[in-house]
């Protein structure tokens, strides 16, 4: 077994992808995850792979759609704006079935924000974010091991279901340094895609990958087809085929209140649970790790036996509508946020925690 080493969760990121069998890479530097092609500048040219700064991310887009038709295993990323440039790319990567993995390292917005950490790109990484019926698989790590593990992972379910996934961190976790365990790197064949635009061949059919459907009832077709495929997505997930990145339940067996975030806010929510737990107060956290498919299951259980819900989150609130999708009315839903790059601090939260279980 090999030892832990300190990363960065930007250069786990980049060691993780190449251990997954990623040889390519498209992007351009934005703060704060320029890390990450920085990292692979350096380690893609050691493994004949390839690292290419694009002239933008649009043009980074289009060439992981070029490298992943290929059949290869690529990767990009960005924070915040620049995946918003992405997304004309990340829609055509959807409707082409084309597996690839975008990493969005999320910073305060809307329009250029700042450089600090946000969570605001909820609703933009879990409804698809471009045009057109898609949606792409959400992958939300708390800690540096776990970016490295769910990185891994991301590959795999990409290639599984033919579709981009993202994974979703903020500025904390692509800039702080933890011990992480890197693991094992796997034989990836990139002549495994039968599918891959590699030349015909023996094949008598020519290989084609397009979204583009000018008759309206072959566009609905593929329509309906994508939508079948997120519906299997969405079905292995609920039967617990992710059970190992669906969610993380802490204290939530005789919760009376129930703490939910993901990320960084996580990682402060179960300081809370700790300090309210001393103070007589049964509190409980849910932790996210695939934000869509969204773990709904798990709430709708949960709304049966506990009091009351806070979600908090660096937003002015997004994934708490989620929350109350999933909990349907079987239990009162609250909402805690800072925004702007701010990150609420235990003590905030608790006195929001007091003013639902105290209430003068």
């Amino acid at each position: 077994m090999s030892d832990k080493v300190l990363m960065k969760g930007n250069e786990a990121i980049g060691e993780a992808a190449i251990l997954a069998g990623c040889r390519y890479y498209f992007g351009y530097p934005i703060t704060p995850q320029s890390e990450i092609p920085a990292y692979l500048a350096k380690r893609m040219p050691e493994l004949n792979g390839v690292f290419l700064q694009a002239e933008s991310e649009v043009a980074a887009i289009n060439m992981v759609y070029g490298a992943s038709s290929a059949g290869a295993r690529v990767m990009t990323s960005s924070s915040s704006p620049g995946v918003s440039l992405k997304q004309e790319g990340i829609s055509y990567l959807a409707a082409a079935e084309l597996p690839s993995v975008i990493v969005n390292v999320n910073r305060g917005g809307p329009g250029l924000g700042n450089i600090a950490p946000a969570q605001s790109d909820y609703y933009q990484s879990t409804r698809g974010g471009g045009h057109g019926d898609y949606r792409t698989p959400v992958l939300a790590p708390n800690s540096v091991q776990e970016i490295a593990d769910l990185t891994m992972k991301s590959f795999e379910i990409a290639d599984s279901h033919r579709t981009p996934v993202l994974i979703l961190i903020d500025g904390v976790l692509g800039q702080m340094m933890e011990p992480v365990l890197l693991p094992q790197p796997v034989q990836y064949d990139p002549d495994s895609k039968a599918w891959a635009l590699k030349g015909r061949g023996n094949r008598s059919k020519r290989n084609l990958t397009t979204t583009i459907f000018l008759d309206v009832d072959q566009l609905e077709e593929h329509d309906w087809h994508l939508y079948q495929k997120y519906q299997v997505i969405t079905d292995e997930f609920e039967k617990g085929c992710w059970k190992d990145i669906s969610c993380e339940l802490h204290q939530v067996d005789d919760a009376e209140i129930v703490l939910v975030g993901y990320g960084i806010i996580s990682r402060i929510l179960k300081t809370v649970v700790e300090k309210c737990r001393k103070r007589g107060i049964k509190a409980g956290l849910v932790r996210p790790k695939t934000l869509w498919p969204f773990p709904s299951h798990v709430f709708a259980d949960l709304a049966k036996k506990t009091k009351q819900i806070l979600v908090v989150e660096m937003s002015t609130g997004q994934m708490v509508d989620d929350v109350k999708l999933a909990v349907n009315g079987q239990a009162p839903v609250y909402f805690f946020g800072r925004t702007g790059g701010n990150i609420p601090s235990s003590f905030e939260i608790l006195n929001e925690i007091d003013k639902l279980v105290r209430p003068e």
